[in-house]
């Protein structure tokens, strides 16, 4: 682990938990916005990456009048509080020059938290596991790819994968 993820004063001395990451990006090099939110991540102290998946080629999906998305998940660990962890993730996102846009219009890069540990959490900002995890392949199948055995909600993620794996989903050429 990076040093300070060893130390428990970075995060008010609570234990690793492990969190999903689902990450997007139709603005420019998607795969490369992909890398360096993954990156921004990794060196704000926030969390330690521990698997990324393939890159995933999807249509757009709510407002359908835009490119592509580039698509992957990231398993973590992390010292932080949800609360914590969703400002860490928002800030990469202005720091890489997200605008607000459309609701579910293009994007340079989002960041979702799918899950953090186990813990269900229904707050204004955050709901874990994500609400619309289960029904999106664009989450699902690369999530699948690195964590086949994970269950969110006594549901298997590889078994949700697999029913939406034919939904318009491919690895990104070259990924």
């Amino acid at each position: 682990m990076p040093s300070n993820m060893a130390d428990p004063a970075v995060a008010g001395g609570r234990d690793a938990v492990e969190i999903g990451l689902g990450l997007g990006s139709n603005i420019g090099d998607g795969p490369g916005n992909i890398a360096s939110a993954l990156r921004l991540l990794g060196n704000s102290g926030a969390l330690e990456i521990t698997a990324v998946s393939s890159i995933y080629k999807t249509a757009p999906w709510g407002y359908l009048d835009q490119p592509p998305f580039a698509n992957a998940c990231a398993l973590a660990l992390t010292r932080l509080s949800p609360a914590q962890l969703l400002a860490a993730v928002k800030q990469v996102e202005a720091d890489m020059g997200r605008k607000q846009t459309v609701r579910w219009g293009p994007r340079l890069i989002d960041i979702d938290i799918l899950f953090y540990g186990d813990v269900p959490l229904s707050i204004p900002e955050l709901n874990l596991p994500h609400k619309e995890l289960f029904n999106r392949a664009f989450v699902l199948v690369p999530l699948a790819e690195i964590a086949p055995h994970l269950r969110l909600g006594g549901r298997s993620i590889a078994d949700a994968a697999a029913q939406l794996k034919d939904a318009g989903i491919e690895k990104w050429a070259g990924g």
